[in-house]
């Protein structure tokens, strides 16, 4: 376990470690989610799966082990019932659900995408965080393929949904490997920005103003002429606090 691990795990009540690492509850801070004894909650979930594949869930950061988990649960189960997992109490083991889900073979990207959805919309945020992390790898593989298939999210009800798909495709996002074609270019986004210029949800705007705070590391000019043109364009107080949070990298 990291260092951060062992001590979100003395900072919490052995009982609820215990449900924690039994998967009986759901982590309700990023401390608890930190806390959690991979290996303990797999042996729980998959008594018969052989103690050394177990292990490889106990080394590295937080993403590494998760997606260790995930790889344990699809050779274990498959991939149709590691996303039945969408309804189990932890977190864990949803998070881990959604990497066994993107990893499964044989599937196109637009069914990645439908098969996650239920973990995007994730009532806890540490799930809708695995799922678009899950599935960053794909996206990666042809960015443009992936806009066009997330624009239809941004007028989804869900303002999860709405989300997802401007955090899953951010130049530089968290946790996740960059899109270097989007670094160089930022333009492509602007078919998944634009719908949300004004949205309604701070989780959302917040999203949309770190993509643009992203692509202003590298394209300076291309965030602050995005931001100038919204001002000009956009009177609504959702736009200004975007424009506001966007270019505090820029400069």
């Amino acid at each position: 376990m990291s260092r951060k691990g062992a001590k979100s795990r003395a900072a919490i009540p052995p009982e609820l470690l215990a449900a924690l690492n039994e998967g009986r509850a759901a982590a309700a801070t990023l401390a608890e989610c930190l806390a959690v004894d991979h290996p303990t909650l797999l042996r729980v979930l998959l008594p018969a799966a052989p103690a050394a594949e177990i292990a490889a869930a106990a080394t590295g950061g937080i993403t590494r082990r998760i997606a260790a988990c995930g790889a344990i649960l699809l050779a274990h189960t498959g991939s149709a019932r590691a996303a039945s997992f969408v309804t189990h109490p932890s977190d864990t083991v949803r998070g881990s659900a959604c990497f066994a889900v993107a990893a499964r073979p044989g599937l196109a990207l637009e069914e990645h995408l439908r098969a996650l959805r239920p973990f995007a919309d994730d009532p806890h945020f540490g799930v809708r965080e695995w799922a678009w992390l899950a599935l960053r790898p794909l996206l990666a593989e042809d960015v443009h393929a992936a806009i066009r298939l997330l624009v239809p999210w941004t007028a989804e009800a869900s303002a999860n949904l709405r989300r997802f798909a401007v955090e899953a495709t951010r130049p530089r996002g968290v946790w996740a490997a960059h899109l270097a074609e989007l670094k160089r270019d930022p333009a492509p986004g602007l078919a998944l920005l634009e719908p949300l210029r004004a949205d309604p949800a701070r989780y959302v705007q917040d999203s949309v103003a770190n993509w643009i705070n992203d692509a202003a590391k590298d394209r300076p000019d291309w965030a602050r002429e995005l931001v100038a043109r919204w001002q000009r364009e956009s009177d609504a107080p959702a736009t200004a606090r975007i424009c506001a949070r966007a270019l505090r990298s820029a400069g």
